[in-house]
């Protein structure tokens, strides 16, 4: 006599097992009133979403605000663009043929606005 192989076995079914990268393990408590609850319930459901999907799209999805420029970037901003409108002027008159005279003091100064923006764009910068 010979003994057969069992029959082979049948996965368990279920569901699949989704992508790890894609499983969500972290949570994020909002508190919000009743109102906003029911707004958001209303929002979610005209998109057929449950309030958490629709959260989650409307969060990730959505342009924010830019952040406000602090005082002193004004302030720098604003003495940058005194600063290159003064240079357009005077390539403004050179490209048209005009003799142009420049200050050293006002190249120099130009020079080191430029070099405290470069490196302020690199964050290597800090306010003199």
């Amino acid at each position: 006599m010979t003994a057969e192989a069992p029959p082979p076995r049948k996965g368990k079914g279920g569901r699949p097992k989704g992508d790890p990268a894609a499983v969500r393990t972290s949570t994020i408590g909002v508190r919000v009133s009743a109102d906003e609850y029911a707004a958001l319930r209303t929002k979610a459901e005209q998109m057929g979403m449950t309030p958490a999907q629709w959260l989650r799209e409307a969060a990730l999805s959505r342009r924010l605000p830019s952040p406000p420029v602090p005082p002193i970037n004004r302030e720098q901003y604003a003495e940058l663009a005194r600063l290159s409108a003064n240079l357009n002027q005077l390539a403004r008159l050179a490209n048209s043929g005009e003799p142009v005279t420049v200050a050293d003091a006002l190249l120099q100064r130009l020079a080191g606005e430029v070099g405290r923006l470069r490196l302020a764009l690199l964050g290597a910068g800090g306010r003199e």
